[in-house]
């Protein structure tokens, strides 16, 4: 009985190997728990830190943006044209230019001669008919002589009605060949006045197309007037000022080459161009300004006291060759806003683009981005 039990005995398994194995698996993966809150919570920190940072904002200070009356300039572009070209050509043709009297530049009164063509046949020809009209008129002299005799003799009985009626009609023929001759003799004076070509208006010769000895067509341009001298600045308008010009404004005209002249609008086009949006305004230059046709030169409208909407300077900033103002949005948040600037001087701008009343950053507002989240400073 001592035997068999003392065998059984012996036979139990040992437990201790396999307990301290599992003991050591749960110590192991006790620490990894330890260590992953320690670094979750760590990390969490962390981001926490960086969220702060991010949501920490830039204290600015704001201002309203008003709407004023201000003088109101609008700026423009151009090429100088003449006021009014008058070309000047030939009536009378197949003659030759025997005197050019005056070249580009010159300032020409009207009826000056400018060209004289050879007139030398019709000057004689002038002569043949005044000496045609002369013999008609002697012979009309004749006539009327037998016409007065014819009527005296046919009041005494001694001349028929048909010997008056032949004297009648003689004494028509006679006056109507004298018309012919005097209407063949005006023709050719004017021929020969126009062989001298005059200048049909005063102003500045600024083309001439002709030279001495050349054979002139009828219609021919051989000069180029701009009437009067008067220049005038095809100033480009943008649509949106149009409405801002008014025949008779001042204006100030600048050109780099020139300097800077007056003027005024004298008209506005009627219509704008649907390809560039843009009208043209006839700025007039006054005399003596020194520029010159075809010249670009550059304008400032006075248009006067306009309502405009004003924002402190120091608000606009530039971003990508843009004007802008940041704007204070719902939730402390800047929002960049593009405007164009109207005028400007050292404490306020004129602008377009900001709505009257919106809230404009000033103080701060270049060192922005778009989307910044920022704190107001309190108004002193």
């Amino acid at each position: 009985m001592f035997e068999d039990s003392a065998p059984r005995t012996a036979r139990r398994p040992h437990l201790g190997r396999p307990v301290l194995i599992a003991a050591i698996v749960v110590g192991v993966l006790a620490l990894l728990i330890v260590g992953f809150l320690v670094f979750g919570r760590g990390h969490g920190e962390q981001k926490g830190g960086e969220a702060t940072h991010e949501t920490s904002s830039q204290t600015v200070t704001v201002a309203t943006a008003t709407t004023e009356a201000l003088s109101r300039i609008v700026t423009a572009s151009g090429t100088v044209s003449a006021w009014e070209e008058v070309p000047v050509g030939a009536e009378t043709g197949g003659l030759t230019a025997t005197a050019v009297l005056t070249d580009e530049g010159r300032y020409v009164q009207q009826g000056q001669v400018l060209v004289q063509l050879n007139d030398t046949l019709l000057r004689a020809q002038l002569r043949q008919q005044s000496a045609a009209v002369a013999s008609a008129e002697a012979t009309v002299a004749q006539a009327d002589a037998a016409l007065a005799r014819a009527q005296e003799l046919r009041e005494r009985g001694f001349l028929s009605q048909a010997g008056l009626d032949n004297a009648i009609a003689q004494q028509a023929t006679a006056q109507a060949q004298l018309q012919a001759a005097s209407a063949g003799r005006a023709e050719t004076q004017a021929r020969v006045n126009q062989a001298a070509i005059r200048a049909p208006v005063s102003g500045l010769v600024i083309s001439r197309s002709v030279t001495r000895g050349q054979i002139v067509q009828p219609g021919t341009e051989l000069f180029r007037i701009v009437r009067d001298g008067r220049l005038e600045l095809d100033a480009r308008i943008p649509e949106t000022e149009v409405a801002l010009i008014r025949t008779g404004q001042s204006a100030r005209v600048l050109s780099d080459g020139i300097g800077q002249t007056s003027g005024s609008v004298r008209i506005i086009t009627p219509e704008v161009d649907p390809q560039t949006r843009l009208a043209v305004a006839r700025i007039s230059i006054a005399s003596g300004s020194g520029l010159r046709p075809g010249m670009f030169a550059r304008a400032e409208i006075d248009a006067g006291h306009q309502p405009s909407i004003v924002v402190p300077t120091a608000s606009i900033i530039y971003r990508e060759n843009r004007s802008g103002v940041f704007l204070l949005a719902d939730g402390g948040v800047a929002r960049f806003q593009e405007v164009t600037v109207l005028s400007r001087n050292n404490e306020q701008s004129s602008v377009d683009g900001v709505a009257a009343g919106s809230q404009v950053i000033v103080e701060g507002a270049g060192f922005l981005g778009d989307g910044d989240r920022v704190t107001v400073a309190p108004s002193q």
